[in-house]
């Protein structure tokens, strides 16, 4: 192995060892996690808007909905437009979330499970779609 390439691996190695601790480290001090999902493509926005879609019939929800399950969680939802689905879904305690709408057709899910999560939402233009999913520990 040349000195080089060992370089490298030993860089990869230290690389891969601060990644790991900065995601592990959250974990003993509390905190959350949040993934964004954003389609790329006409056909991944309309499976997302199904999706979602399909969550409102099975939760009976029309435009909008705010659905809480614990204790001490804050939630918002404002829509500014028409035929905008907008759904906040909090289930645990603690968490602080919002989506705001602007425009129209537009559709989007905040989810926030655990305990503690903050994620806020703006949404504009119009037939928008994505996704915001949180843990909290």
């Amino acid at each position: 192995m040349t000195r080089t390439a060992s370089t490298v691996i030993k860089s990869a190695i230290v690389a891969t060892t601060v990644a790991l601790s900065a995601i592990v480290a959250p974990a003993y001090a509390g905190g959350y996690i949040s993934f964004d999902v954003q389609p790329r493509n006409a056909e991944e926005a309309a499976a997302m808007r199904a999706g979602l879609g399909i969550y409102a019939i099975a939760n009976g929800i029309k435009n909008g909905s705010i659905k809480q399950k614990g204790f001490g969680n804050v939630a918002g939802l404002l829509q500014n437009g028409s035929g905008n689905l907008g759904i906040v879904h909090q289930q645990g305690n603690g968490h602080n979330g919002t989506l705001v709408q602007n425009g129209n057709s537009n559709s989007y899910g905040l989810f926030q499970f655990g305990k503690n999560s903050d994620g806020h939402v703006v949404q504009n233009g119009n037939g928008g779609t994505g996704a915001t999913f949180q843990w909290g520990w």
